[in-house]
């Protein structure tokens, strides 16, 4: 019976999904264990820095988190030693779970370069704001983007506006934000990386030489196309959070066409 069950296609979002195998699912979980590490680490920081601020601390020599932050972190002494000791339980955490994130993102970058999934985080790699980091969650959670289309993708993260539909009335809303999430945030996150100007830099450059001309040659062009869309919303002075959710929906689809291509 489980021979039968694990031989079963299932029906999602109008396409068929194989069952993934046990590397496929090792290596989602170890995606989103660092997707966990990632929350955690934002709310032990955000637990230290509002310590500081309810003790009237503030840090003003520059981007937090830093190296030069947490030598000014080090620094920091209290009258009272009950207010150190929480201080120091507080740092402990950020250090221990910042550790723990760099050991997943060493693990992950060992496994993203020679795997099953290695090709496509390679070709999605042609697209600025998608790393290693970010295309091998986008591969691992994905899994079969042959299921998908270029309008589909977007659908199935949840980067879609909804509707509210009557007779002849046709209202769009918010974005649905059905599906995963982790997927809509990173891609959220990486769209940001197309409003700047688009400039082919050493980091891109590297990340080009992996792949194939035929990857590198679509990439260049979605990320064209981005920052041109980018600069149209700004023209048109659209609000930069509801523009970069509209480069999101594009670049799932921009992620899709590389992909799946074929080489």
């Amino acid at each position: 019976m489980a021979t039968r069950l694990m031989s079963l296609v299932k029906i999602r979002f109008g396409g068929l999904q194989a069952v993934p195998s046990v590397e496929q699912e090792a290596a989602r979980d170890l995606v989103r264990a660092r997707e966990d590490c990632r929350g955690d680490l934002m709310r032990a920081r955000h637990r230290l820095s509002k310590l500081l601020l309810r003790q009237g601390i503030v840090y003003s020599g520059g981007q937090a988190w830093t190296e030069a932050h947490d030598r000014w972190l080090r620094r920091q002494r209290f009258d009272n030693h009950i207010t150190t000791m929480t201080f120091e339980s507080d740092y402990e955490a950020v250090l221990t779970v910042k550790a723990r994130r760099d050991r997943l993102d060493d693990a992950i970058a060992a496994m993203a370069a020679e795997c099953e999934f290695t090709p496509v985080v390679r070709r999605l790699g042609c697209l600025r704001g998608i790393g290693t980091l970010t295309g091998f969650a986008l591969a691992v959670e994905v899994g079969d983007w042959d299921r998908f289309t270029g309008k589909t993708i977007g659908s199935f993260i949840g980067l879609v506006p909804s509707e509210h539909s009557s007779g002849q009335s046709r209202i769009q809303g918010p974005i649905t934000k059905t599906g995963n999430s982790h997927l809509r945030r990173l891609l959220v996150e990486a769209a940001w990386h197309h409003r700047a100007r688009y400039v082919v830099g050493k980091t891109m450059r590297d990340r080009w030489e992996l792949a194939s001309p035929a990857a590198r040659t679509r990439g260049d062009a979605g990320n064209r196309r981005l920052n041109a869309r980018w600069n149209s919303f700004r023209e048109r002075r659209k609000r930069h959070v509801v523009a970069n959710v509209a480069i999101a929906r594009e670049l799932a689809g921009w992620c899709w066409s590389l992909a799946v291509l074929e080489e």
